[in-house]
Parts: structure tokens; sequence; C-alpha cells
């Protein structure tokens, strides 16, 4: 797409916004920020391209009517590939893209010069897109929202790490969701290789018609091909061969999701050229992203962790799976319309208090109740500061203070970073 001279209208103010319009300007183009907040849109006979932030629907009004008066709409992350150079690495699935995206990053860094981390993870993948070089490797965490205005987006290692119920406020249908998430492999070739996870159904079934070479990996069983977890060793197997790569306890993540995601970064970069040696000592040295499952600290024998970042049951499952103690969970916010049944029954008797507030507590309170969850164990809290105030009054040694919501930090905090802080700033008080 020539973009210089052109008027673009970019939907959307915020960061991904921003980025995009100051990478049109670089490009010669005229950019035009717009939002809802400013009513119509601008006359569409004087446009020549829309570009979208990740958080505007494609089925909004605005966006039907820009693609029915002809203009070509596409989204920041088509914007910054088209502009950028080198090879991407890009990872997507309902959970564990930051911690994976972070390990792909690292994994590369040790192993060349040029390389730049993007997407979701908070970095705009258009903020960087004229800096690449073709010798850089783009390691980038997609969203569905983004590859649904993703064109001709090709990276040369793709991974899809798990399919679970998520935005269904934005996608409609699980269909549609699951069809949006494997669309990151759409211009891949058999050239090109896309890691996938054996024991999620959905991933398996699509890896038999992936126009990428697949590479599986599992957590559950052995495989004749790919990578799996086995007597607590991450092993591979391939042409008749099975190799040790990397023991568990090796490992500084916990949780079996984390072993999943290890695996992952570890297909990823291989594929990407990587000697096996440099991405061993990489992902032994690797340590937990912010707000994932993140160790804050212990007092008086109670540990606590900020896995903010569960903003769905699924994700909220592998936070609630990951603890070995008695746990205080603090879950609720804002309302994604999700079905918390699946996150209680893996409760698994650990949860000691189940500490609810936000937006959804009430529905969490009545999935819980249904899911035999014993009612004088959950506490009803108004917000986060009286959630926390409970759990570090009711704590005793050898417990554990979950932060792991299950739900979006929308309405009491403008994302889960600051929610996350919130929680670590208030045990550092302590």
């Amino acid at each position: 797409m020539e973009l210089k001279n052109k008027k673009v209208l970019v939907y959307g103010s915020g960061k991904s916004g921003q980025g995009a319009a100051a990478l049109l300007e670089k490009c010669g183009a005229e950019p035009f920020i717009y939002d809802d907040s400013m009513g119509d849109l601008p006359d569409l006979s004087t446009l020549d391209a829309a570009v979208l932030s990740p958080g505007v629907p494609t089925d909004k009004p605005q966006v039907l009517a820009l693609k029915a008066a002809g203009i070509p709409v596409i989204g920041e992350v088509e914007l910054a590939y088209i502009t950028g150079r080198g090879r991407v690495l890009a990872i997507t699935g309902t959970n564990g893209k930051t911690t994976t995206t972070s390990l792909v990053g690292a994994i590369m860094r040790a192993a060349q010069d040029s390389v730049f981390v993007v997407g979701n993870i908070g970095t705009p993948y258009t903020s960087v897109a004229l800096d690449t070089r073709e010798e850089s490797a783009v390691v980038a965490e997609i969203s569905s929202f983004q590859l649904e205005t993703a064109e001709t987006f090709h990276p040369v290692v793709s991974a899809i790490l798990n399919i679970t119920e998520d935005h269904l406020n934005r996608h409609h249908t699980m269909e549609e969701y699951i069809r949006v998430k494997e669309t990151i492999s759409k211009n891949q070739t058999k050239a090109d290789t896309c890691v996938l996870n054996y024991e999620d159904e959905v991933l398996r079934a699509f890896g038999e018609v992936c126009p990428a070479s697949v590479v599986y990996f599992s957590s559950a069983r052995p495989l004749e091909t790919g990578y799996y977890l086995e007597n607590d060793r991450i092993r591979l197997a391939r042409n008749g061969e099975v190799k040790d790569i990397v023991a568990v306890d090796d490992l500084q993540l916990i949780g079996i999701h984390n072993v999943e995601n290890v695996m992952a970064g570890i297909a990823m970069t291989e594929a990407a050229g990587v000697p096996m040696d440099v991405i061993v000592e990489a992902v032994k040295a690797f340590t937990a992203v912010e707000h994932r499952i993140e160790y804050v600290g212990k007092k008086n024998g109670v540990v606590w962790y900020n896995d903010s970042k569960g903003t769905n049951p699924d994700a909220a499952i592998k936070g609630i799976e990951a603890m070995k103690w008695p746990t205080l969970l603090i879950g609720g916010g804002y309302d994604k319309g999700s079905d918390y049944g699946p996150w209680i029954r893996a409760f698994n008797g650990k949860v000691k208090y189940f500490v609810l507030e936000g937006a959804t507590r009430f529905d969490i309170e009545k999935a819980a109740l249904e899911n035999g969850f014993p009612a004088d164990r959950i506490i009803m809290k108004e917000n986060m500061t009286e959630a926390m105030d409970f759990c570090a009054a009711h704590a005793e040694a050898g417990d554990a203070i979950l932060l792991s919501p299950a739900c979006a930090s929308w309405g009491e905090f403008p994302n889960y970073e600051v929610r996350g802080q919130v929680f670590k700033d208030y045990f550092r008080a302590l």
C-alpha cells in the first residue's frame, strides 16, 4: 500500500492509534485521528485509507460505512508489517501469549542483536516498524482483535498456544473466535512453521489443514514427533530419536501452563534457527513476566502472588493450579460474559477464602454456590482495597494470597497492569 500523500483516517485515539498516526506521518501520509466521541465520520470522499486500532470492532457502523465506500481498511499490525522489515515470529492464543512472547524475545536476544518485542505485550508494533532491518527479528504478541484486520501479515514462525472461551462480546460466537485465531497462519506456507498445542482439540484438528509446517507440543503425553513433557523433563522426539532438552526443576517459572509456554518458545526459536544450547541457557535464566503469577513477596509466612493478567476463567485456572498452599483468592471485575463454572471446579480444595469484588462478584458468587463452594467461605467486598484488607487480616502462616480475577479490570482500573500494581503496592506498604 502506497502511503505517501495519502489521507488516512486512524480510528482510535489510544496508544495504538497514536502509534499508527506517528508512523503514517513518517511515511509521508496525512493521518486524521478519529474516535467515537467525535460523532460523525469526516467526508469519506476525502479519505484514501483507514487504520483501525485493535479495540475497534470491525462490525461497528462507522467501519462498515468505510468499507461500503470502498476505502481500504487495515489494522495497526498490518500497517506496521507493510512498513517494517525483518523476520516475524508471532504468538497468539487465549492465554500464555505474554509469557511466551517475552520468552521468545529473550531467546532471540541471546542469539542475535536486532530484536524487537512488540504487539499486545505493550509496545505498539507501529512504534518500531521503521527501526527494523532485514536482519531483525520481530517477536509479536498478536490478539484476536489484531488478527481481524491483518491482511498480508506473514510470520515465518507462528504459534497458537490454546483456544478457550474469551472475547465473545466482540466475536459473538466461539466458531468466529477460533476462525480469527487460526488466521495467524493464513499467509504461511510449508516453508514456514506453526507451533500448536496438541492437547487443545481445536488446534490438533487445525494442524491437519494448517498451511504451514506444524510442530506440536504436549504437556500430557509423549509425541512421535514434537516437544512433550515426561518425568518432569521437556523432551523432543524427531526422526525416531528422543532428546532431553531441559528439566522442569531448572525452570524459574511455576505451573504446568508455563511448561507449555516454554515448550512453545523452544519450538518457535529452534524453527527460527537458534542453536539448542543457546535456547536452553536462555530458558533457564528466564523469570515470570509482570502480573502473570508473579511472586510479589512473603510476609509473616504468607506468600503473595499477582496474577492480574488472569483476565478470563481459563487464565485464572492456571493461576490457582500453580498454587501449592491454602489460598485466599481475590476474584471479580468487569463482565465479559464468561462462564465461571470451570474456574470454580478447578479450585480442588485449595481455596480457603474466595474474596469477590467488582461488577461480576454476584455472578461469580452464584456460580460458586452452584458448583458446591461453601457459602461461608465466600467473602463479598465492594472494591479491591476491601478485598486486600480482608486477605491481609485473615491469612495465616503457610497460606497464599492470590490476585487472579478471571475478569477484565475495566471500571475500577484502566487496565490489568494498574490493578496488579495496586496489589503489589499494597503488599509493600504492609
